[in-house]
């Protein structure tokens, strides 16, 4: 299927917009990052998702999913600035589990929030998104920290509404971490059903960039590859939606 690209932004632009979406490996992913500032807080970056809560919205309560999230607001060309915490929000339309609930999930740490890693990924998703889409002044931006856990007798599962579309214009889904893990494999899908592309995020900053009105995508459940150890995939999944198009009102899905 569809390899990751290790190519310009332009080429990246060209896919995404041809096809819908692309896969990108970590190393060219920081390189497209860190050109616009440097991750110096990586670390405290990666450690934040230690702190991520239950999501107790699940049937499971939060048995193996744990998150954060946070609103942020963009222009074409200007700061991606924070705003006041609220409700996450999705239609039954794209999310068949959960829609039409007004989901309040703790937020992301301050610091993390406004720290340089998650500042340089924001801005490259504004620079990079608003690129296929100039028309747009103003975004909508959600930040979602996904922990995904996973034991020898209960597998865990990153997409439980299965493949999806998000109700948003683009997302960005990176990998921050993986320990103990196996599978996991992105998958995306024309809108009838066909596959189009698959990638497994397996090192950090793995990535998949997704134009969300074109194609479905979904995760394979992961286990454990020792099922006497911890096991965790961790996500960062940010969504950028048109601030003026009221259609949707939907957020980011599960990624």
């Amino acid at each position: 299927m569809n390899a990751p690209l290790e190519v310009s932004e332009t080429t990246l632009h060209d896919q995404v917009r041809d096809e819908g979406f692309a896969f990108v490996h970590g190393p060219h992913m920081r390189a497209l990052i860190e050109h616009l500032a440097p991750l110096s807080d990586w670390e405290a970056f990666v450690a934040s998702w230690n702190a991520l809560e239950p999501d107790t919205y699940l049937a499971a309560t939060g048995r193996f999913r744990r998150r954060r999230h946070a609103i942020f607001a963009a222009s074409r060309f200007g700061h991606v600035e924070p705003r006041p915490h609220q409700a996450h929000f999705q239609t039954l339309a794209y999310n068949r589990l959960q829609g039409d609930i007004a989901r309040w999930f703790e937020p992301v740490l301050p610091e993390i929030a406004t720290g340089a890693t998650m500042s340089a990924i924001l801005d490259f998703c504004r620079d990079f998104f608003g690129g296929l889409s100039p028309e747009v002044g103003q975004w909508h931006v959600e930040v979602h920290q996904f922990r995904i856990e996973a034991t020898a007798g209960a597998a865990g599962e990153p997409t439980p509404e299965g493949s999806h579309r998000d109700g948003v214009d683009y997302v960005l889904v990176l990998l921050v971490d993986r320990e103990n893990i196996a599978s996991g494999t992105t998958t995306i899908h024309a809108p009838d059903g066909r596959a189009l592309g698959e990638f497994t995020l397996a090192q950090p900053l793995d990535a998949a960039l997704i134009h969300d009105p074109r194609v479905f995508h979904g995760v394979t459940p992961v286990t454990p590859l020792d099922p006497a150890k911890a096991s965790h995939r961790d996500v960062l999944v940010v969504t950028f939606r048109d601030a003026e198009d009221t259609s949707t009102g939907a957020g980011a899905g599960v990624s």
